[in-house]
């Protein structure tokens, strides 16, 4: 009988996700009370957003190299503590000091620094251990739990915010942190073959799925080789574009919908679950529709095919959003533009573990760095748009980013391995 301890480590990413997720949108959520508490403005606010992302876009490559030498297993354990680490000095960085801002911004980036590793790792992991057939599906799961994380967090940061203040938020995020990676060090492998749960059945399952021989064998694939691909670059490219537009939703969507819609803490912490929701739902689907579109077609209709489609719809649900009379309808539409832009998450992945092998952790890291990028651009461009156009403007500014990154991938060949030269 074919086992599951591929299903079962794919599962434990996608918790490990949800938690790293709960606070991006926690400091969201307390966003206005660590602006009474640190005097901030929303651009400064921003600052402290991009910080941690800065911190994250850096290290992506750097922490995706790290998973390709060492192995995921260690990789992520060690990403996941130093995570419950920062989170809980987010909350115990002292406001009344002179130089609190520039502490505030340095935890920050430092927790990004260390999150890096997560992805990338994970990433690597896929290669790993997920037959080809099976990419899309893995992918969409595990990035589900960006979805679950972020869409769960409104009403339980909110019930802790309003029983036990805001600092508590981090400190509940980081023990489920040290949780989770003292699971994942116990559960995790980076081999099949090493795993002490693994059946011969699923193990030759896994063998048969996975190329014999990656892109450059037993060696990683150097930084020129990547940074020289056209495919990787207008994947990163793409995922810039991507990145913008979710980090909208991550960083600036409650007060979003505090400031132009009017909602208060609860009815934010209603309406903006449906955006997580959605998303939490169309990336398994995407994923699914991914595989499936593979097998039958080839990786061009299946993996960029879905891409596509998914970035375009993005662009028309952000700008009929914003034209939405009431704050349920805008929600509901928007949500829409959140879900339609994770049916395209898992494409991502899937190409550049397909294309980079044993390099998948260096690869995606290269790819995710691009994108965080835009998540930096975001997080402080948006209030900026804002606080000059006004808030449709930067919806619309989003929306033609989504369109510019389903072009991109018109450029990518899934087919195309990376080589040694």
């Amino acid at each position: 009988m074919r086992g599951n301890v591929r299903w079962l480590l794919i599962a434990w990413t996608f918790v490990i996700a949800a938690i790293t997720y709960l606070d991006r949108v926690n400091i969201s959520i307390t966003g206005r009370f660590i602006e009474a508490e640190f005097h901030l403005t929303h651009i400064q606010l921003g600052w402290v957003f991009s910080a941690f992302i800065l911190g994250y876009a850096l290290f992506q490559a750097p922490g995706g190299r790290l998973a390709d030498r060492y192995g995921p297993a260690r990789v992520v354990a060690v990403a996941v503590l130093w995570y419950a680490l920062f989170t809980s000095l987010t909350a115990w960085t002292p406001a009344a000091i002179p130089s609190a801002l520039m502490l505030l911004l340095s935890v920050r980036f430092l927790l990004g620094a260390g999150e890096a590793c997560i992805f990338p790792s994970s990433n690597r992991l896929v290669a790993a251990w997920i037959p080809s057939q099976e990419r899309g599906l893995a992918n969409g799961v595990i990035f589900a739990g960006v979805g679950a994380g972020a869409a769960t967090a409104p009403p339980i940061i909110s019930r802790i915010i309003e029983r036990y203040g805001w600092h508590w938020s981090f400190w509940f995020t980081a023990m489920l942190g040290i949780g989770a990676g003292i699971v994942w060090f116990l559960i995790a492998r980076d081999r099949p073959e090493d795993h002490p749960w693994m059946t011969p059945e699923e193990l030759a399952h896994i063998r048969a799925g996975i190329p014999k021989a990656g892109p450059a064998g037993s060696c990683a694939v150097p930084w020129g080789a990547i940074f020289r691909s056209k495919d990787v670059l207008a994947v990163t490219a793409s995922y810039f574009c991507y990145c913008y537009v979710a980090y909208l939703f991550f960083s600036w969507f409650f007060t979003y919908l505090r400031e132009v819609r009017g909602l208060d803490l609860k009815a934010s912490a209603i309406y903006g679950m449906l955006p997580f929701i959605a998303m939490t739902t169309c990336s398994p689907l995407g994923g699914s529709i991914s595989d499936a579109l593979t097998k039958r077609y080839g990786k061009r209709i299946g993996r960029c095919g879905i891409a596509v489609a998914g970035l375009a719809l993005t662009a028309v649900f952000l700008a009929l959003g914003t034209r939405a009379s009431g704050a349920p309808m805008a929600c509901f539409v928007l949500a829409g533009g959140a879900g339609s832009l994770y049916l395209a998450q898992s494409s991502y992945w899937s190409v550049t573990a397909g294309i980079a092998g044993r390099s998948a952790g260096s690869v995606s890291g290269v790819m995710n760095m691009g994108g965080q990028f835009g998540g930096v651009v975001t997080a402080s461009l948006t209030p900026l748009v804002a606080a000059h156009y006004g808030w449709t403007t930067s919806f619309l500014l989003a929306a033609g980013l989504a369109f510019c990154g389903s072009l991109a991938w018109l450029l990518v060949d899934p087919e195309r391995q990376l080589t040694l030269g």
